[in-house]
């Protein structure tokens, strides 16, 4: 933490709009002292969510680790760290671990500054409705980023208050799992009243925490809490639906659908990092991220994949090379990182539903999610056939976004499906360069 502590006290203002750049103050000055008025307040809440679809974070190497370890996507490249991750060989120096590791803690402590910072400004500019508005999303963020740490390595040092210096974040314990899924529980109950209830697929509003809870309440087998907040927003047809065809969310620069509930937007300054490692040299990419042969086969069957097979097109002979469509706006790196989908809502609801008891209205909402795909309805009628039908469905329709490996780790179905039997393999390792800045940061089993 402490590395992390340094780059953030340099780059905390860097990351909001270039009129925040003439009030950056010295290394040694509390950096919450620039976060005074309105313009700093806003030029701040930018900055956030510039983290949160950083490189290292949502922008590409927290996601690649996630799809890299489903078992659904091959690294074709030379480098190393990529390598590991599909091989199964992470180490605690895997640079794609560390890179995300730091993205997701400054996008916590950043939010941390604008919580402390902002009930102090007096500023007429900032009314109370915005400013409350700018605290809901920087402790909605704060809970996003603690929940996909969770995801990825399990308990960890919950970091609170802003930073001043390195010694403020080090000598924390990790906390236990359970201590660590109450802290983003908290955050969003704190976060969803102060936010205002809106459609903005690109801003936290109180309709991004309902989907946040969803798939809060669904990792902590909270059935019923699950399907009513799926439910919020699946009833809230108006603003969003399941987009058809399938590739109308992402076809033909299309973008912020009614099928995104929140997505990370882009543009020519601010690239997603995704944006040439798909596609295949003779459009300009470097195709080193790639769907396997077994992914290729699920999304060409017409009873599986059907219209999903737009995520993956083939190069022209002697290559016949399969690559991924969903990140293909070369040069511009304009696509949009996919944070939470109604699709995923609907897969929310019918698991729910099936561990509740309510096979029928389970199968209701799996069947909406098919439909869409252009694939026959599925007849799954037991709960074990359901829960079963929902795991292949996830596998096609998130292929290249950051689900299935965490939730077949979720499900405790990564022996049977990747057969991967040793559970220390279920986190990923913290970084080297953590463990060894501060003592009290322990390793996970394993590394």
């Amino acid at each position: 933490m402490k590395k992390i502590v340094n780059i953030l006290l340099s780059t905390l203002l860097l990351t909001g709009c270039q009129q925040f750049l003439t009030v950056q103050p010295d290394l040694q000055v509390d950096q919450s002292q620039a976060i005074t008025n309105a313009s700093t307040a806003e030029a701040a809440v930018n900055g956030l969510y510039n983290r949160l679809g950083s490189d290292g974070y949502y922008g590409s190497n927290f996601q690649a680790l996630a799809y890299l370890s489903g078992g659904d996507v091959q690294w074709t490249g030379s480098q190393g760290a990529p390598q590991e991750i599909t091989a199964r060989k992470l180490t605690a120096d895997n640079g794609y671990v560390g890179s995300a590791w730091n993205a997701i803690y400054r996008t916590i402590l950043q939010a941390n500054y604008l919580l402390e910072a902002v009930p102090t400004i007096t500023d007429p500019q900032l009314t109370a409705t915005r400013k409350n508005q700018i605290l809901g999303e920087a402790y909605a963020i704060r809970a996003l980023s603690y929940f996909d740490l969770i995801r990825g390595w399990g308990g960890v040092q919950l970091i609170l208050k802003a930073t001043r210096t390195p010694a403020d974040n080090t000598n924390i314990p990790r906390s236990s799992v359970d201590e660590s899924y109450a802290q983003v529980l908290k955050d969003l109950t704190t976060a969803e009243p102060l936010l205002i209830e809106t459609t903005n697929r690109n801003k936290i509003t109180r309709k991004t925490v309902w989907a946040i809870r969803a798939r809060y309440h669904l990792y902590r087998q909270e059935w019923e809490q699950a399907e009513t907040y799926a439910s919020k927003l699946i009833d809230d047809a108006a603003n969003y639906k399941l987009a058809k065809p399938y590739s109308a969310f992402f076809a033909n620069n299309a973008a912020a659908t009614p099928e995104s509930v929140f997505e990370i937007a882009y543009t020519n300054s601010f690239k997603n990092g995704h944006y040439n490692w798909w596609l295949p040299p003779a459009l300009s990419g470097r195709r080193e991220w790639a769907p396997n042969a077994a992914l290729v086969v699920l999304l060409n069957d017409p009873n599986v994949g059907g219209n999903r097979k737009d995520l993956i097109a083939q190069t022209s002979p002697p290559g016949n090379l399969w690559y991924g469509k969903l990140y293909y706006r070369i040069p511009l790196g304009t696509d949009p990182a996919y944070v939470i989908r109604i699709a995923e809502l609907y897969l929310i609801r019918a698991e729910a539903r099936a561990q509740l008891g309510k096979p029928a209205a389970a199968l209701t909402d799996l069947n909406a999610v098919r439909d869409r795909a252009g694939v026959p309805a599925s007849q799954a009628a037991t709960k074990d056939a359901l829960l079963l039908a929902i795991e292949t469905e996830r596998q096609v329709e998130f292929p290249f976004e950051a689900d299935r490996w965490f939730n077949l780790i979720r499900t405790g179905r990564a022996a049977a499906v990747l057969g991967i039997t040793d559970a220390t393999k279920y986190v990923l390792p913290i970084p080297n360069s953590e463990i060894l800045a501060d003592k009290a940061l322990t390793q996970n089993q394993g590394y």
